[in-house]
């Protein structure tokens, strides 16, 4: 397969960020490839939890109900002591509420989360190809080139834009020479093991803790007859993956002979690796998720960070191709690695809680959810900006139930759904200025909301009977929001809301009299 014209964006690497990146360029009519260097979908259990954050962000993308279909809330840790099991929450299950519709963790195998986002890139009628493995990467001021080794043999791919989504040891990063700071500790090993499991009760995730910091664990999977068994090797202790020696092995460690592992689907020795790219990318290239940051499994921070890269990054590299400032994207970088470097403290404090039998180190919350993250002083939310009496721009745009004609119910993030902008105006003078804001033609288009008083040109007029504006968006006075395309907040103006507003505006947008549109991407706005 060759292609005359260059693509907008070639993505190496199909696992949960480089689908989650496909899904959101492909709904925006961007012309996408996505290739995997395996054969087949990933078919195992490994990273296994999905944060409130990243269920909104699944949400918007359109494929929330297939992962809520197959999974679960976290149950109870069962602790064991000799005989005893101990039980144990790791987190408080919460109800939902306006402002945050998804509050728990979400239990559900990787494997699972990956058939979610494949089947919704079908969908948009785009597919993975599998067995595609990138062999050279070149570029120029313009283009790049990846050659790439596929069932077909050997093709030059040309793209506006590469996306390493392509694992820990990338092969995109590699041909980069970007390096990967940080150390894996290769005594520290532990099994990983999806099996059918008789004999152990499946409504706790089992752990038997062990001096040293080994333990042995045994999550259930939802929807299926499987455990995810996690063994914690000895420094000097081989690993044994074989169906016979593994029951030996842990009915020996858990002093359980009625406990049976049998159908082996996956198994894995994992080490730890605690790594962080030295740069986001060059020129025309990017990384994205473990080729830009690995974790260690604890806290389910990997995944989850991985997604949210994706998605800050797709609607900036559409906005370029449609004639935005290219810096635009230099801000990937500059939003993304310090949440990264974050994440990998918090996950290594965990993985080292765990092997001094901490008990702290199992509990999850606030951090672990990522609801609270914020670019709050990035390039494009500066620390001067106006802010609400709750929230500051860069901040997460929370959810609302306000009320729309004859007393319906709508929530904020249903209007706020899709690849566009979103303005918010609360009180009469905000409403005024948001009649007179102009948008670009080009690029992501906006969605205008009024709230409280009427506005010609609002796409929906609503009411705060609730008062949740006014108390999570601590929203008091007239005030213009406005929310990127990411969900979270570009701009905050409580007066001189034109001026401002059209500055932050400038930043994230194609200039205002753009009006070519290519034709290699009809209906994308994409600048020829």
């Amino acid at each position: 397969m060759n292609h005359h014209k260059p693509l907008d964006v070639l993505i190496i690497g199909a696992g949960p960020t480089g689908t989650a990146l496909a899904i959101d360029l492909a709904r925006r009519g961007l012309a996408i490839r996505i290739v995997n260097k395996s054969d087949h979908i990933f078919d195992g259990s490994r990273a296994k939890g999905i944060q409130p954050r990243s269920l909104e962000v699944l949400e918007d993308l359109g494929a929330l109900d297939s992962v809520l279909a197959s999974g679960s809330t976290y149950p109870l840790l069962g602790i064991h002591a000799g005989p005893l099991a101990v039980p144990w929450r790791m987190m408080r299950n919460r109800q939902p509420s306006a402002d945050v519709p998804y509050p728990n963790t979400w239990l559900i195998p990787q494997y699972s989360t990956d058939r979610a986002l494949h089947d919704r890139l079908e969908q948009l009628s785009h597919q993975v190809e599998f067995a595609t493995e990138l062999v050279e990467l070149t570029q120029d001021t313009d283009l790049v080139t990846a050659k790439v080794a596929g069932p077909d043999g050997i093709e030059e791919i040309t793209a506006r834009y590469v996306v390493g989504a392509d694992g820990g040891s990338s092969a995109v990063r590699k041909q980069l020479d970007i390096g990967f700071t940080g150390s894996t500790d290769e005594q520290d090993r532990m099994i990983i093991v999806d099996a059918v499991t008789t004999g152990l009760p499946r409504d706790r995730w089992h752990m038997w803790p062990r001096p040293g910091g080994r333990f042995t664990g045994a999550c259930p999977l939802p929807h299926s007859d499987l455990f995810q068994w996690m063994i914690r090797l000895a420094a000097d202790e081989e690993p044994v993956l074989d169906e016979a020696r593994l029951n030996e092995r842990i009915r020996s460690t858990t002093g359980n002979k009625h406990i049976t592992l049998s159908d082996i689907q996956w198994t894995s020795v994992f080490r730890p690796n605690i790594r962080l790219a030295e740069s986001y990318g060059q020129g025309r290239v990017f990384l994205a998720g473990d080729a830009a940051h690995v974790h260690t499994p604890a806290g389910a921070q990997g995944l989850n960070t991985g997604i949210q890269d994706a998605y800050n990054l797709g609607w900036k590299l559409a906005q370029v191709l449609a004639g935005a400032d290219p810096a635009l994207l230099d801000t990937y970088e500059a939003e993304r690695m310090p949440i990264a470097a974050a994440v990998l403290g918090l996950s290594t404090k965990k993985y080292d809680g765990i092997a001094k039998l901490d008990p702290s180190s199992l509990k999850r919350g606030k951090d672990e959810q990522q609801l609270a993250l914020t670019y709050f002083g990035g390039p494009l939310a500066p620390a001067d900006s106006n802010r609400t009496t709750t929230l500051r721009v860069g901040d997460r745009a929370p959810d609302a139930v306000l009320t729309g004609s004859a007393g319906k119910h709508v929530r904020l993030f249903d209007v706020m759904r899709g690849p566009h902008f979103t303005v918010l105006a609360h009180g009469r003078d905000a409403a005024q200025a948001l009649d007179q804001l102009e948008w670009p033609s080009t690029g992501a288009q906006l969605k205008r909301i009024a709230v409280g008083s009427t506005a010609e040109r609002a796409d929906h007029v609503l009411t705060d009977s609730a008062g949740t504006l006014g108390s999570v968006h601590g929203l008091t006075e007239d005030t213009l929001l406005l929310v990127r395309p990411d969900g979270y907040i570009g701009h905050i103006a409580t007066g001189d809301f034109l001026t401002s507003t059209r500055a932050a505006i400038q930043a994230m947008t194609p200039p205002a009299g753009n009006h070519t549109v290519s034709e290699a991407s009809p209906g994308t706005g994409r600048v020829a």
